[in-house]
């Protein structure tokens, strides 16, 4: 019988970055759910990563960053910067 996968734990840096997507989202005022559509993935998805359950992917955030027309470089930025605040 094999096991479940564990899902891997969002570290500190993860954390910041979900924080980063959070306040993203707020600049544009948008839900979740708006963004799992314009992104393309579930709304389950998208509500685990913000609840820090999961971490973003790599290609999470380019993913977000070309929907809402952010600069993905200035959101890792940001996230880093705000990484001690945590």
């Amino acid at each position: 019988m094999s096991m479940p996968k564990k899902r891997p734990e969002s570290g500190a840096l993860a954390r910041a970055v979900s924080s980063e997507v959070r306040a993203v989202m707020g600049r544009h005022r948008i839900s979740g759910n708006q963004l799992a559509a314009l992104t393309g993935v579930s709304q389950n998805y998208i509500a685990s990563r913000l609840r820090d359950e999961s971490p973003f992917t790599v290609n999470d955030i380019e993913n977000i960053c070309n929907a809402l027309k952010e600069d993905p470089g200035q959101l890792w930025a940001n996230a880093v910067t705000h990484l001690g605040e945590q």
